[in-house]
């Protein structure tokens, strides 16, 4: 394990926007936990659709979708707080 100091730009929530040295932009830091629901989500709309239940597909894909705009839009916030342009 290496020790080093990182940039944070968010209060260091579920999901903090860090930059590490030697990088140019922010990310977002997701813990374990939180990547575990964003796979078993993933996983959920993959399955409905496999079942060919639509439906239950649409609607698992825009929970999956509103929460990564929700993370999104706080990436993108930080940015901007921070005058640093979006790398996208």
């Amino acid at each position: 394990m290496e020790r080093i100091e990182a940039e944070l730009f968010t209060d260091g929530g579920n999901d903090a926007v860090v930059r590490l040295p030697g990088r140019r932009f922010p990310g977002v830091l997701v813990q374990g936990d939180s990547l575990h629901i964003l796979r078993s989500d993933v996983a959920e709309v993959a399955e409905a659709c496999e079942r060919g239940d639509v439906d239950e597909a649409r609607d698992a894909a825009g929970l999956l979708l509103t929460n990564l705009d929700a993370l999104l839009a706080r990436y993108e916030a930080a940015l901007s707080e921070h005058e640093i342009p979006r790398p996208y």
